[in-house]
């Protein structure tokens, strides 16, 4: 009974997204309740209080279920009367207000996790003791009525910006990715780069690089990517020679990286769109340059690490032919380009080019021997879509009422003020501070909750501190994305170090470790804008080669080893020559350049000889 009312519900989600994707939008507020009131039906329903709980437990998410159909219908139809009343609030509006809050939080806790309840939860109280909060940040202090109407009855708290992201574009990317998942693209995007690298020193890790960077795209969670290629790849990484632990490592960074590479970038992007009102198509432009030198940096400190570690290639038996390999995976790359295509050239809607890219899944699937799309594999595919709707939407809803807060008690003003404060004095203080924070924040969180939390308090004093929006946003959503690498909270990496059985802690430093270069990159959306593809070509395309590079040099230092071991000078060394070029400036870069040319030919003379 309870699996059919889950897949009569799933359907019904996947149903409304697709419904509202192909003839337009409700009213808001409208839009965001019902898809919210539906996913909290479903994760009740398939997250239990607790697991093996005994049956009669059950009778308390039952309750759920009627309070938050009770609390949607309400809502559905009260909105407009409360725009009416001036917003008045009565005593239906508190009950059934802090019933939905309740209920959220809870399913937070259980789908989400503790961290992210707990900042809900200190900023309502915030909220609520301002008056007791001593100092610049304190404030008068709110009524439960007025923080209750305002999280319930408006688009400024739980049914916010964030929440119209979930309702709309991630909901509809998830299908897409669902879509592609069920016809088997994640075996074939393994496949496809296993042929491609598979061959080469260190294969499998060049395989977890390539393969989580297509995987990553699409689903944008970290822990996801790492359970699904990762159970192919880390197997494979010990069985040619890698350490368990830098199997762990290199999966958790490829994996992770997934989120900051367009096209698609997870579910975040669209989010960051719609907050700012800044085209998503100029968000995933931005965000290409870095998410290259990200994975070439990766790429080259697996490749140095199993030229150090004298580490071979796969064996004949397990990499596939490569032509077809190459003719059963195009079918998967059809739906990436569809998008694309869409996107760009003919500049359609976010919403547009991902039904267009599910429709072209549908017709490639009916021309190949397995994977056609039937009625019975599309039902699953809706029900299986919507079953990850709810991870990101409740964080998105939970998210809302940290949002709400900032917005009532004007939180974001005081903090704003601040590092305006700081920033006068040292801009580079004011982004480090920034770094910190959102790491902090997102440690524990996925990174769609981590950016919005800490974007509200942080991304208005950047802007203001002559910031362009755009790398505001950026700076803070990377360093979102990169804390699950970041110890000790380095969620992706825990997750390798279980497929792997490494240590976790050593597999999360040898993670940061490797990741390291990585940091430095959000820095140049602020310094260096052509990084970002803005200005002319020829500065981007240098921007982007010069950058590779310098990541080259980098990775060298991180592994030890350009030809031959490093020494602790040399690697000292390729570190200030690796920044030069990451920098760019035509002095710093023509000096790099030549500086690395000279330490490769001295270091291949010393080895011939």
């Amino acid at each position: 009974m309870q699996k059919a009312m889950i897949a009569t519900i799933s359907l019904a989600v996947s149903a409304f997204s697709l419904y509202t994707a192909i003839f337009g939008r409700f009213t808001a507020i409208l839009q965001r309740g019902i898809f919210l009131g539906m996913i909290m039906v479903l994760a009740l329903l398939m997250k239990p209080a607790k697991e093996n709980a005994p049956k009669w437990t059950r009778v308390i998410d039952y309750i759920g279920v009627v309070a938050t159909i009770i609390c949607t219908i309400y809502m559905v139809n009260t909105f407009h009367s409360y725009a009416d009343r001036i917003g008045i609030v009565n005593n239906t509006d508190t009950i059934l207000g802090l019933a939905i809050i309740i209920i959220l939080l809870e399913l937070c806790r259980r789908v989400v996790g503790i961290p992210l309840t707990v900042v809900c939860l200190c900023f309502l109280g915030y909220a609520f003791y301002g008056n007791i909060v001593p100092g610049y940040f304190g404030h008068m202090g709110y009524s439960i009525n007025r923080i209750v109407s305002m999280m319930y009855l408006t688009t400024n708290g739980i049914y916010g910006s964030a929440m119209s992201a979930a309702a709309t574009f991630v909901a509809i990317f998830i299908v897409f990715g669902a879509f592609l998942e069920k016809t088997g693209g994640s075996k074939a995007f393994i496949d496809f780069t296993t042929a491609i690298v598979g061959n080469r020193r260190g294969g499998p890790a060049k395989v977890a690089v390539l393969a989580s960077a297509l995987t990553g795209t699409i689903s944008g969670s970290a822990v996801a990517n790492v359970t699904t290629t990762g159970t192919f790849t880390i197997p494979l990484m010990k069985k040619i020679g890698y350490r368990a632990k830098i199997a762990g490592a290199v999966e958790a960074v490829a994996s992770s990286g997934g989120a900051i590479l367009p096209p698609v970038m997870g579910s975040a992007a669209f989010v960051m769109s719609e907050m700012t009102g800044i085209p998503y198509s100029q968000i995933a432009l931005a965000s290409t340059i870095p998410a290259i030198i990200y994975y070439f940096a990766i790429y080259f400190v697996v490749d140095f690490e199993a030229a150090k570690h004298k580490i071979g290639q796969l064996g004949a038996k397990d990499i596939p032919e490569f032509k077809s390999t190459i003719k059963q995976s195009l079918m998967f790359f059809i739906p990436l380009g569809t998008l694309l295509f869409s996107l760009i050239v003919l500049k359609l809607t976010i919403i547009k080019s991902a039904m267009y890219a599910i429709t072209s899944i549908i017709i490639a699937s009916f021309f190949t021997e397995k994977n056609k799309i039937t009625p019975k594999v599309a039902f699953e595919i809706l029900v299986d879509a919507a079953k990850k709707m709810v991870l990101v939407t409740i964080a998105c809803a939970s998210a809302g009422i940290v949002v709400g807060v900032v917005t009532l008690t004007g939180l974001g003003l005081k903090l704003s003020g601040t590092l305006l404060l700081l920033g006068k004095s040292s801009l580079l203080l004011t982004l480090v501070i920034c770094m910190f924070g959102a790491i902090v924040i997102s440690m524990g969180l996925p990174a769609t909750p981590g950016y919005i939390v800490f974007s509200v308090l942080a991304a208005p004093a950047l802007i203001k501190l002559g910031v362009p929006a755009l790398a505001a946003h950026l700076f803070i959503f990377y360093y979102a994305c990169f804390a699950p690498m970041t110890p000790p909270v380095a969620i992706s990496s825990y997750a390798a170090a279980g497929i792997s059985g490494s240590n976790p802690i050593e597999t999360a430093l040898q993670a940061f470790r490797y990741v390291i270069p990585a940091f430095i990159i959000p820095y140049f959306f602020i310094y260096a804008p052509e990084i970002m593809a803005q200005g002319p070509v020829l500065s981007i395309l240098l921007a982007a080669l010069t950058g590779i590079i310098g990541v080259f040099a980098i990775s060298a230092a991180n592994v030890g080893w350009l030809i031959d071991k490093l020494k602790w000078y040399e690697r000292t060394f390729m570190v200030l020559v690796g920044l030069m070029l990451i920098i760019p400036e035509v002095i710093t870069d023509v000096l790099g350049v030549s500086s690395l040319a000279v330490f490769i030919l001295i270091k291949r003379y010393a080895r011939n000889k």
